[in-house]
């Protein structure tokens, strides 16, 4: 393999287990990541889920860069119709001034949660998802260089060297992304379905920025790697059963992984697993290298990010280990 290759994590509260305990392995993953030359380690926004700890993403995102010193942290991502743009400016300029040079901000608008959810957070605020081409513009001002003239300032936040990312799962992002001129990640680690036309879109609609002078991809993917291929689809039966839950309108916290699984299950969610997993990479070493291999190959990906849901926190770190012995991984840079 010879792209560099990230985290994303959801911070899984698992079955028998706490947000604490769940935080705390977030931090030690994050140690053991950067130990291993991964380039950044994201923290996804989600709400009202059981099974996911870092709803207060800035607050999760401080606390894996206060116990990591180089590799880059950020979100993948924050949900901007969400918040307020200046909010998110003056969380992220703070993230920056404390650990400067290491932060990045993956910016979403999905709600990252149900309806009524969604409607509990946005009370009284205007716009929603159809503002989020001006939010992103209002948000990327209050980076700009301090204007004395400004009357509203994010401080901090004004002149943060923050790397700004659109993420998507559908062709609106890659569109707005390449307008933007901004790096564009899809999220091919849970809705795959239109990842390669995304991707063809985002390069021939980009157009060169103060920000970066030519396309960049990067492509999630669900992966477990274990010392076998028996082993790995074991282990991947936690994940199964967590979209199970989820795609049946009862998240949970994530199970332990359920031996028979596949015989269980109907159908209907049999298919669904399949195309949502389309892109993940479950196996021995060799199987997850080779399906790696073949993703970057296919998308031309500049960078994959890749999200483990593994139940033992101990089989979590050792997917990490065997992923990150499959090639030198490029370290990360500020």
């Amino acid at each position: 393999m010879v792209v560099p290759l990230s985290i994303l994590d959801l911070a899984p509260i698992t079955e028998g287990g706490s947000a604490a305990q769940a935080l705390r392995h977030s931090a030690d993953l994050a140690r053991h990541a950067e130990g291993a030359g991964f380039a950044r380690y994201w923290l996804a926004e989600h709400h009202n889920m059981p099974g996911i700890a870092s709803a207060a993403t800035a607050l999760a995102i401080a606390h894996v860069a206060a116990q990591t010193s180089t590799i880059r942290v950020g979100a993948g991502g924050i949900m901007l119709p969400n918040h307020a743009p200046l909010v998110i400016a003056e969380q992220f300029g703070t993230l920056d001034a404390l650990y400067p040079g290491r932060i990045d901000l993956g910016l979403g608008r999905a709600p990252g949660t149900d309806p009524l959810t969604a409607h509990a957070l946005r009370r009284g605020r205007a716009g929603g998802a159809d503002s989020f081409p001006d939010s992103i513009g209002e948000l990327l001002s209050y980076f700009r260089p301090y204007d004395p003239d400004r009357r509203v300032q994010a401080v901090p936040g004004a002149g943060a060297q923050i790397e700004v990312w659109i993420l998507g799962s559908s062709l609106f992002g890659a569109q707005l992304a390449g307008a933007l001129g901004l790096p564009f990640s899809f999220a091919s680690h849970f809705a795959p379905a239109h990842l390669y036309q995304a991707i063809e879109i985002y390069r021939r609609c980009f157009r060169p920025s103060l920000a970066l002078a030519q396309p960049r991809v990067m492509v999630g993917a669900q992966v477990v790697a274990a010392d076998s291929d028996a082993e790995a689809r074991f282990l991947a039966t936690s994940i199964q059963q967590a979209f199970v839950n989820l795609r049946s309108g009862r998240p949970s916290r994530l199970p332990p992984p359920r031996e028979g699984l596949a015989e269980q299950l109907s159908p209907e969610h049999a298919a669904m697993l399949e195309e949502v997993l389309a892109c993940a990479a479950i196996g021995s070493p060799v199987t997850v290298a080779q399906r790696l291999d073949a993703l970057a190959a296919r998308t031309q990906a500049d960078e994959l990010i890749l999200t483990t849901q593994i139940h033992d926190h101990g089989a979590r770190l050792r997917s990490l280990e065997i992923v990150a012995g499959l090639r030198e991984v490029p370290a990360g840079e500020g």
